[in-house]
């Protein structure tokens, strides 16, 4: 498929990485090198994203051999069509796209791809981190190895893993923790010092380690929580939960999770290139935020959801996982995540934003989705890199995008 040319940018759109010199020259200027302090903040995140492969270690998941699968490309005129934003302004998409610093954009309708555009010198072959995207992939794995019957939903963990007994998560069940419904401690701070997602930022290699206290592994993390509520409560989302799912599937199976995702999914999709996750010190893949995929690929991930767990002649995940992820509960989903989903829910580390409707997204923060809306038989992939973690209004208007997406395709 040949990505359709992306208009010229708007004036006022937010500048990309070359405009703004980073690691451009041979040396690139010091102040223009993103750090372990900065890498994913702005300007640098700019370049980063795109450039995860060359700032930590990774571990590779193997696309196999076979040919990439064509998604068809049937063309529509959509860079035009109005998105009508929180603030009342009309954007064109393209450009409204390009003021929520998007790296690129597919959307997947009907089983075609009728829309491509790639910004900020993004490419069809270029890798783009993930960030939480990487739960909802990690998700579909777990959803496969259950079918095959290697994971018991309702067993303590530590029956699974002994070391987890002295844990928080030693009574806990894999149920419960792919829904984010257990009761161990996580404080979901970023970059704040201290914080619990600031120490797993550090174990993976992500941010600086304090000489005095050495760097922990990812699973050191893990073993360190403890519980401070009855497990089964309300949803309370904590990256961590995803880690300790992988734990759970690498020892249950004997393989690495990004071998896992190869043979399971990756070697059967027909995929661009290899994808891989980045690794701590231990070549432990950070299951909660470290994924990295072609643009394309996110959009074929999309649409073996929308097609039941099916890709071709292969049911790679389970259709049952799939009603699992659609089928949330809004009674225990409340602020803030429900300011932007009110009527939404959460199910194996999949986001419902209306439990009615049944549309679902894989979510990263600063500007990561794959949107999946059976009901329009429609599948958008956003890759982005915003200037902030959080942007409630990015949020909400990239929905409203969405939306006009879905309106002007008669969905």
């Amino acid at each position: 498929m040949t990505a359709q040319d992306t208009p010229t940018a708007p004036a006022g759109v937010p500048e990309t990485a070359r405009a703004l010199g980073i690691m451009q020259g041979f040396p690139p200027p010091r102040d223009k090198r993103p750090t372990l302090t900065n890498w994913d903040l702005p300007p640098y995140n700019r370049w980063s994203f795109r450039n995860m492969h060359r700032l930590f270690p990774t571990a590779d998941v193997f696309r196999g051999t076979g040919p990439e699968s064509n998604l068809r490309e049937t063309p529509a005129e959509l860079d035009a069509i109005p998105v009508r934003t929180e603030n009342g302004e009309t954007p064109g998409l393209s450009h409204f796209l390009q003021t929520v610093y998007a790296d690129g954009i597919i959307v997947l309708h009907r089983g075609r791809a009728v829309y491509e555009r790639y910004f900020n010198d993004m490419a069809p072959h270029s890798l783009h981190l993930s960030q939480s995207v990487a739960k909802s992939v990690t998700a579909l794995v777990a959803g496969g190895m259950w079918s095959d019957g290697l994971l018991d939903l309702d067993a303590p963990l530590a029956d699974i893993i002994p070391e987890l007994k002295d844990s928080g998560y030693a009574d806990a069940t894999l149920d419960q923790v792919l829904d984010m419904r257990s009761g161990v401690r996580f404080t979901e701070d970023y970059n704040t010092p201290g914080s619990d997602m600031t120490r797993i930022d550090i174990a993976s290699g992500w941010r600086p380690a304090d000489p005095a206290e050495g760097r922990p592994t990812i699973r050191e993390v893990i073993l360190s929580l403890p519980k401070i509520r009855p497990h089964g409560g309300d949803f309370d989302y904590r990256s961590i939960e995803t880690d300790v799912v992988a734990w759970v599937m690498e020892r249950v199976a004997g393989d690495d999770l990004a071998t896992l995702l190869g043979t399971r999914i990756w070697q059967h999709i027909g995929a661009t290139r290899d994808a891989n996750f980045t690794v701590d010190e231990d070549a432990t893949a950070l299951a909660d935020g470290g994924f990295n995929a072609t643009l394309r690929d996110y959009a074929r991930l999309g649409q073996l959801v929308l097609d039941g767990g099916r890709a071709g002649d292969r049911q790679l995940v389970p259709q049952a996982w799939i009603e699992q992820m659609r089928a949330g509960d809004p009674s225990v989903f409340g602020p803030p995540w429900s300011d932007n989903f009110p009527n939404g829910a959460y199910r194996r580390f999949w986001w419902i934003r209306d439990a009615d409707r049944g549309d679902i997204c894989a979510r990263g923060v600063f500007g990561q989705f794959i949107y999946v809306d059976p009901e329009s038989d429609l599948v958008i992939a956003l890759v982005s890199s915003w200037p902030d973690y959080l942007i409630a209004e990015y949020t909400r208007n990239t929905m409203r995008a969405f939306d006009a997406i879905r309106d002007a395709l008669g969905a």
